[in-house]
């Protein structure tokens, strides 16, 4: 079938019926994740003129690649399977596009040749790309993962064993995947001296997506270490806290209700966003693409998200008070009268950030 996305129209696979593959993926639910892709391209080369080659290192169908090329990248699309890169040229050639289309292991061409832009979309998680990808990044790093489940500690083996972190499954339970998948790509650049430093990062239908810029020398990749470090939760009053390091030392205990804490880390403690950036891509998002009005609302919420590692969800903590919900507005609002910094974020609609601990916000929207 036809897809029309952004400047392009491409044949993707047929959608196959439950229980069955098909041969070629391709995920309707990750347009939002490719319109955010091309502002986010159109908006990275402004920054860094510089820069001018593309790898779309997973590309199935080439749709993400296909709309690179539509936007003046030198673009590579790499796939290992047959049928997807007879598709990759097929689209390019629908679209009269110049584009290189590579028949390869992702893993063996990254580290064989190096590209201004790297963009690692794959089913699952990222992780076996992932040294691979450092190795061919020269300035941003691209990285999609949509193993939810194992990063945010549903299923708490795997995630450990896929991104060498300890994930709980809490109710920031998305933002916990997110910080996951960040701590794993950081610790994996910093092996090659280079500090991965996120400028815009979102986790939205069931994925995580981030976008690491790069920077190279012993020194920043120690300074993006530095912002490792771990959360400790209450699951019983929501209480929570932070340390940076790569040794954790929880508290005995929850200081509010001397319950017993779970430990989360090592995680990415620091910004998952560089407001400036999250901005300029806002500005690139344009009116053909398919969801600019999601893309506009959620890069705005991105970028007004205050800095903490975690967040709270507003119903949640009613409930366990006891007491009934209000307006997101009004609530935050309360907050910030009280002397507070508080903002709204993209994890959910009752979902907020605030400098205030638990017992704080309690008092703070007291009736």
């Amino acid at each position: 079938m036809r897809v029309s996305e952004g400047q392009v129209t491409v044949t993707v696979p047929e959608q196959p019926e439950a229980g069955k593959g098909a041969d070629v993926f391709f995920n309707p639910v990750q347009e939002l994740n490719r319109d955010i892709t091309v502002a986010a391209l159109r908006a990275y080369r402004e920054r860094t003129p510089r820069v001018s080659t593309y790898l779309d290192a997973t590309a199935a169908s080439g749709i993400r690649g296909v709309r690179a090329a539509a936007n003046d990248w030198e673009t590579t699309l790499c796939d290992i399977d047959d049928d997807a890169t007879a598709l990759c040229e097929q689209n390019l050639e629908r679209n009269d596009l110049a584009a290189s289309v590579r028949r390869s292991d992702a893993n063996v061409l990254m580290h064989s040749e190096a590209f201004d832009v790297v963009d690692v979309d794959p089913f699952g998680t990222p992780i076996p790309f992932a040294d691979a990808a450092v190795q061919g990044t020269k300035h941003l790093l691209c990285v999609t993962a949509t193993d939810t489940a194992p990063l945010c500690g549903a299923h708490f083996e795997s995630g450990v064993r896929s991104y060498g972190a300890v994930p709980r499954n809490t109710e920031f339970h998305a933002e916990m995947g997110m910080r996951v998948l960040l701590s794993a790509m950081v610790r994996t650049a910093a092996r090659y001296d280079i500090a991965a430093r996120p400028i815009l990062s979102h986790a939205t239908k069931h994925y995580a997506r981030t976008y690491l810029a790069f920077d190279h020398g012993a020194k920043v990749a120690n300074d993006c270490i530095d912002e490792l470090g771990y959360v400790h939760h209450c699951q019983h009053c929501l209480w929570r806290d932070h340390d940076y390091g790569l040794i954790a030392d929880p508290p005995d205990d929850c200081p509010v209700c001397d319950e017993h804490l779970q430990t989360a880390g090592p995680i990415w403690l620091g910004r998952t966003c560089d407001p400036e950036f999250v901005s300029a891509v806002s500005e690139q998002v344009t009116e053909e693409m398919g969801t600019a009005d999601e893309a506009t609302e959620l890069l705005a919420t991105l970028g007004a998200e205050i800095d903490t590692p975690t967040h709270y969800d507003q119903h949640r903590l009613c409930k366990r008070w006891g007491r009934g919900a209000e307006a997101m507005d009004e609530f935050i609002e309360k907050l910030r009268d009280a002397g507070y910094a508080a903002s709204r974020t993209h994890y959910g609609g009752t979902t907020f950030k605030t400098d205030a601990d638990v017992v704080e916000i309690r008092e703070a929207t007291a009736e």
